[in-house]
């Protein structure tokens, strides 16, 4: 099978890529001073198509002609967002109440002073958790694995449904127009995957194409927004369902380790489903661009300890976020002949105050263009990879105007960041 590499529609290939050089089966991009989407070496985020098997370089040129030719003419809009979170809400306040009534015996004071000033921060004021009513949060002390998973497939496939249908009526199309639908996730892993148990929970027919993209982390939405608008170069007719779900609370763990105690007290649940298409109303995708810096692995990730995922998050993550995700913006919009300025709105993924607090200051952003972020922390805390669609959603109600250009970024695992240009 031979692949090839490309930017994401209307961008420009870097001058220092050449699809070519080939090893084994496999085309591989040759850098010169830059790769993929012009970004230094080892910070790229590359889309791959199949193109065809035992191909010759003449076809393969011809191929990619073609194909960048029927892509131009398939311009991709989002068209709606809609969201859904699970009907308990906590307030900080009830949180710490809970954990003082549940876990003074696990916790050290010390552990127990860091949850008491995370709590009662301001930049949160509660979160939605993934249970029919408050009395069962309780469970999630002696919550065994099997019912945990359980919980995690009922609550992700729900929240996933009540986004879609939000965004389908906002819409105004109807679910039998759905030619895709792309699932991710990172707080649970079922097989086969929450897409199948949406298809099925909306009634769609079989022959709908499916996705599950797992282990994207926090920015996980916006590779699936790359995944289904591509859907769409390929079949224009039709939309893509772009659905980002996570069940943070299916991942909750209890101890002294820093990174848990700062889970426990931000993380919440939530789905966000955008409908994307090629009609002429909506935001127009522009352009994208990832990266992935592996050195920073260790400092935000899951690791599973007996069997079960612990989040892990280095006390260095909101310098790390403030020295790879500007990077990656100015890139982006450096190759679509723009500067921040130009930009007028932001929908930043809110991973924390102090992340937040970093790149308002590193972008030189103005408290105005930080305000949708803010709020939707305060409002939901963080809930992973749905939560800068909660922010887009916020803008895209607020009203955007013909022409006006935003920028939408979110950062994650790995150590992965991801931005994505739309326009009005």
């Amino acid at each position: 099978m031979i692949w090839s590499c490309y930017p994401a529609a209307g961008a420009k290939a870097s001058q220092g890529v050449r699809p070519g050089k080939r090893s084994g089966s496999v085309a591989l991009a040759e850098e010169t001073r830059t790769t993929c989407f012009g970004l230094p070496a080892g910070r790229v985020g590359f889309v791959f198509y199949p193109l065809a098997q035992n191909l010759d370089p003449t076809v393969f040129e011809s191929e990619t002609r073609v194909s960048q030719s029927a892509r131009a003419q398939s311009v991709v809009r989002i068209a709606a967002i809609g969201i859904a979170n699970p009907p308990v809400r906590v307030p900080q306040s009830l949180g710490m109440e809970l954990v003082r009534a549940n876990y003074r015996e696990v916790l050290s004071d010390r552990s127990m002073d860091v949850l008491e000033k995370v709590f009662a921060h301001p930049s949160i004021q509660a979160r939605y958790l993934s249970f029919d009513n408050e009395l069962e949060v309780v469970t999630l002390k002696n919550e065994d694995p099997d019912r945990r998973m359980d919980r995690f497939t009922r609550w992700s496939t729900k929240l996933s449904q009540q986004a879609a249908v939000s965004a389908l009526r906002d819409a105004g199309v109807s679910a039998d127009e759905i030619r895709t639908i792309v699932v991710n996730t990172c707080t649970g892993y079922i097989c086969p995957g929450v897409s199948t148990y949406l298809l099925e929970a909306m009634k769609l027919d079989g022959s709908v194409r499916v996705f599950d993209a797992v282990g994207s982390g926090c920015g996980g939405a916006l590779p699936n927004f790359d995944l289904a608008a591509h859907s769409l170069h390929a079949n224009p007719s039709g939309v893509s369902l772009s659905v980002a779900v996570e069940i943070c609370s299916a991942t909750f763990q209890m101890d002294n380790d820093m990174s848990l105690l700062i889970s426990n007290a931000i993380f919440g649940d939530g789905a966000a489903a955008a409908v994307l298409w090629t009609r002429p109303e909506g935001l127009r995708i522009i352009d994208s661009a990832g990266c992935i810096d592996t050195s920073y692995r260790e400092d935000v990730r899951y690791v599973y300890k007996q069997g079960r995922l612990h989040n892990k998050l280095a006390v260095q993550l909101p310098k790390v976020v403030g020295m790879v995700v500007p990077p990656l913006i100015d890139g982006l919009l450096e190759r679509n002949g723009l500067t921040r300025r130009d930009v007028k709105h932001w929908a930043i993924h809110p991973g924390g105050d102090r992340m937040v607090a970093t790149l308002e200051e590193t972008l030189e952003l103005t408290e105005e263009q930080m305000a949708p972020t803010r709020q939707v922390l305060q409002d939901y805390g963080n809930m992973s990879s749905p939560t800068v669609l909660f922010v887009l959603k916020k803008l895209m109600d607020r009203g955007i105007k013909p022409g006006e250009k935003v920028l939408l970024t979110a950062y994650g695992a790995g150590m992965s960041a991801y931005a994505c240009l739309l326009e009005a």
